[in-house]
């Protein structure tokens, strides 16, 4: 089967942007062309950009699913490799939960100050302000 770029977007949820971007970026193969020039895609082609958009969705780096995508097509490849890749982002990931933790904390407590009454006095511009952290 072959599909236009916009029925490859649609199938996949991926604009027609992005998919060009995945091409320039060697995510995915330049397509075949067209007798008019426009590009054309496989099943094959719908079903990697479909791989590539879940990635880039749990938050993988475009080299991260670069290297997903290479073992991928390593059939017989021992799958500690991809263990690693996943492992590593899994802890970039908790790295960030804790971070907006801290970032939710702080936050809080500047409202909870809040007392109402005049900007003049705001309690939670105070707390924003570089001298509340000297």
């Amino acid at each position: 089967m072959n599909i236009s770029i916009g029925k490859l977007a649609t199938a996949t949820g991926v604009n027609i942007e992005t998919i060009r971007y995945y091409e320039r970026a060697g995510l995915i193969a330049a397509p075949a062309r067209t007798s008019g020039n426009y590009r054309s895609y496989r099943d094959q082609d719908v079903a990697r950009l479909r791989f590539i958009k879940r990635t880039r969705d749990l938050g993988f780096s475009v080299e991260q699913v670069r290297a997903l995508l290479s073992i991928a097509g390593e059939k017989g490849r021992d799958c500690g490799t991809v263990e690693v890749i996943a492992s590593e982002h899994l802890a970039e990931v908790d790295r960030k939960i804790a971070d907006l933790a801290a970032l939710r904390s702080e936050l809080a407590a500047a409202v909870a100050t809040c007392g109402g009454g005049t900007v003049a006095e705001c309690r939670i511009l105070e707390a924003f302000s570089p001298s509340a952290k000297a």
